[in-house]
Order: structure tokens, then C-alpha cells, then sequence
């Protein structure tokens, strides 16, 4: 059995399991002495394991759908208050109190420019 079964599997072993199980229903006197291993019971974990594997492409897909729809309003909302600074701004000047209430510096309280000694040679 495995060590470590909250990991997954590799594709190409799950493909050899398969191919076996392939192999095992080609066989018609395979009796186990433990009912768990049936050919039925196999093929059974088999159809649990390609229903859970589609479930999850499918919650995988309307994650994405999701995680994209999010993104965009996002960007949507960002875009809004971009305009909405740009309006304050219009309306009420860049040294205005409200141009500073969204988060913007007044234009009075900008450093000015220093300018920078030149490096003797």
C-alpha cells in the first residue's frame, strides 16, 4: 500500500492500474479469497475515480470562472475611482481638501525639486 495517500498519484501509473485492470477482466477464472479485490469492486473504484476526477475539472472550471469574474470587478471598480480622482480633481483643484480625502497629495504639501550637487572630478 502506499505511504503517503494525501499525495497524488502520477498519470502514468494510474494508466499502468488501468492497463492491469485491462488485463484482470480478460480473466475469467480470477477468484480472490478477499472480496474487496473483485473484479467487480475494482472496476467499481475505477468509476468512483473517474466521477471524482470530473468533479473536480468541473469545480476547477467554475473556480476559474469565478477567480476571472472577480478580476474583473476589480478592474472595474479601480477604473471607477481612477475617474472619480480625476473628477475631484477637476472640480475641486489639486490642492482642494476633498482631492486629499480620496487619498491624494495636495499640491502645496509636494516636496519641491532639489537639485543635486555636481561631483567635483
Amino acid at each position: 500500500m502506499a505511504k503517503n495517500e494525501t499525495v497524488r498519484i502520477r498519470p502514468s501509473i494510474l494508466k499502468a492500474d488501468e492497463d492491469a485492470l485491462t488485463a484482470l477482466q480478460a480473466m475469467q477464472d480470477y477468484n480472490p479469497a478477499n472480496t474487496a479485490f473483485s473484479k467487480s469492486t475494482v472496476t467499481g473504484s475505477l468509476a468512483d475515480m473517474q466521477a471524482a476526477q470530473q468533479a473536480e475539472v468541473i469545480a476547477q472550471n467554475a473556480l476559474d470562472a469565478a477567480r476571472d469574474a472577480a478580476v474583473k470587478a476589480e478592474w472595474n471598480f479601480h477604473d471607477a475611482m481612477l475617474g472619480v480622482k480625476t473628477q475631484v480633481v477637476a472640480q475641486y483643484g489639486d490642492d482642494s481638501d476633498q482631492a486629499q480625502a480620496l487619498g491624494l497629495t495636495k499640491k502645496s504639501e509636494r516636496k519641491a525639486p532639489v537639485r543635486k550637487a555636481k561631483a567635483k572630478a
